[in-house]
């Protein structure tokens, strides 16, 4: 889910930051699903629509700032956040300084957008947690796991913050808008 997602997330990233060539990928590298899979189909998304990637590691808080520095000395014009446990727990700090650092970010949690961040693009989590829940029920009442389907997530979300947008001086275009399923004002 997270390899497939991230091209989608680019795409949605570059259509709202259309002239940026570089993109800044703060990224865990404890994560071993983004470095087993995701990390090269986000590399493969990117040289399909011309972007450079910028690869920062940041394993936890202490090393966001030193993160953020090196982004803005090799002048990325837009950050790409993947879903990371470590990073939602410091989504608030996270969005303060992609917002001191003028950069346009797309994040792999909407919790990164509640907490002041421009864009998501995820998996509906409440649905995937009713869904979970509703495998519980059936364990309990006798199911075999190993019996049970494995379920993808189908619904994704893309959530906007205009507030943000316009602090950053982004306007986001009525295409990416018109695909948004909530907006912040």
């Amino acid at each position: 889910m997270l390899a497939e997602a991230s091209g989608k997330q680019l795409a949605l990233l570059k259509e709202t930051v259309p002239n940026t060539s570089q993109v800044a990928v703060l990224w865990n590298p404890a994560n071993p699903v983004w470095q087993a899979t995701a990390m090269r189909e986000t590399e493969v998304a990117a040289r399909a629509m011309g972007l450079r990637l910028q690869l920062l590691e940041a394993r936890g808080p202490d090393e966001l700032e030193g993160a953020f520095a090196a982004m803005t000395k090799e002048r990325a014009g837009a950050l790409f956040v993947p879903a990371d446990i470590i990073f939602v727990r410091h989504a608030q700090r996270i969005a303060e300084l992609a917002a001191r650092h003028r950069l346009p970010a797309m994040y792999g949690f909407r919790e990164h957008v509640e907490a002041g961040g421009l864009m998501s693009y995820a998996a509906n989590f409440a649905v995937m947690f009713w869904r979970a829940a509703t495998y519980v029920d059936k364990i309990l009442k006798g199911a075999k796991p190993a019996d049970l389907p494995v379920e993808q997530p189908t619904k994704f979300e893309l959530v906007i913050n205009l507030k943000t947008a316009k602090a950053l001086g982004t306007t986001i275009p009525q295409s990416v808008l018109q695909l948004a399923d909530e907006v912040f004002e």
